[in-house]
């Protein structure tokens, strides 16, 4: 499938996880695609990997900059870049949620605002944003981290809001429990990882982990002119977490 081909885009936080399974899958559908990420020593062509830190404004604008004069112009951007946290509203020290909150919600702030010229410029452009189940459910031991979440949700809203009739979409997509290195880690550092993938899996009715590619999947189909219509929307990718309510496996 070569449907993307002409289209140029933008990845943040693509050099692994999610990031990475959808620049892979523009770039495959004939996108040229750019990787922004803070290390891109392992991206590899046909993507382009540049160096930045969603959190400095400075290293953001330049970073885009440098990708727009590598792929001549900007037509996607995905804000997927972010950073996990784990804790009860009681846990987390007052740095750690500036922290989380300036990387998730302010990294896709300057990334949007540095590439928003680009876009209007184009004639297909797409934003979509990188959300969570943890925006839309309560997830224990995810306070901060469901907050910075929110808050993408709602920012994806009044960023489509505000661009529509400029020619921009924005969209979001809500994955649930991905396998990502990110929860690799929290599995490792489990009592009993074994017992805690298992949780992890029940948790959601389809019985397992999300992959990357599937959510890579929808990402694309939403930044993609198959979805020319589809604006202000959120996308669940989650096994069925946020809506199904499933009576106990035997009953």
């Amino acid at each position: 499938m070569n449907d993307l081909k002409g289209l140029r885009a933008v990845v943040t936080g693509g050099a692994s996880g999610i990031g990475l399974a959808t620049a892979c899958l523009l770039a495959q559908r004939g996108a040229r695609v750019a990787v922004l990420d803070l290390d891109v020593d392992a991206v590899a062509p046909p993507l382009a990997g540049i160096r930045a830190d969603v959190g400095d404004d400075v290293q953001v604008r330049a970073a885009v900059a440098a990708a727009t004069d590598v792929l001549g112009g900007l037509d996607i951007l995905v804000n997927n870049a972010g950073i996990g946290a784990v804790g009860t509203v009681a846990d987390n020290p007052d740095e750690q949620w500036r922290h989380v909150l300036d990387i998730n919600v302010l990294g896709m702030v300057r990334t949007t605002r540095a590439a928003l010229p680009h876009l209007r410029a184009s004639a297909h452009a797409a934003i979509v944003n990188t959300c969570s189940i943890a925006a839309t459910a309560g997830l224990p031991q995810r306070a901060l981290y469901s907050a910075s979440k929110g808050a993408v949700l709602s920012l994806t809203m009044a960023m489509a809001a505000d661009h529509v009739r400029q020619g921009i979409r924005v969209n979001c997509v809500n994955p649930g429990t991905v396998d990502t290195p990110w929860v690799g880690r929290l599995l490792d550092s489990a009592a009993d990882p074994q017992a805690e993938r298992a949780a992890l899996n029940a948790r959601q009715p389809h019985g397992r982990l999300v992959s990357a590619q599937e959510v890579a999947a929808a990402i694309v189909y939403l930044a993609s002119p198959a979805a020319a219509s589809t604006t202000g929307t959120v996308l669940a990718v989650d096994g069925g977490m946020a809506g199904l309510r499933l009576r106990p496996a035997g009953n």
